[in-house]
């Protein structure tokens, strides 16, 4: 089975114990501590299982490709390099070896 599939069915189980969970509400009240405890409960996996599918969606994508960035064929303007030091080029004005 595939994760989409495996997905659906927990919805589904999850669907069921909802409609369980209320129907034991209206029959228990939802007073009681027990009782919010599990409607809690019912609540946080239903949200943990948004979150997984989420995810699962996420991975099933296409890597989205970066967008290109086009780089000129001009020669960048020499007053940029003016402060910075040829570290490991040599000294100015002479050739490295």
């Amino acid at each position: 089975m595939s994760v989409h599939d495996e997905l659906t069915t927990v919805q589904r189980c999850l669907d069921d114990l909802l409609r369980s969970v209320g129907r034991l509400e209206k029959q228990l009240g939802s007073g009681g501590l027990e009782m919010r405890r599990v409607r809690a409960d019912t609540n946080h996996l239903r949200e943990s299982i948004a979150l997984l599918r989420e995810t699962a969606a996420a991975k099933e994508a296409p890597p989205k490709r970066p967008d290109l960035v086009t780089i000129p064929d001009t020669p960048y303007d020499p007053s940029l390099w003016v402060d910075t030091d040829d570290e490991g080029l040599g000294a100015r004005d002479r050739r490295a070896p």
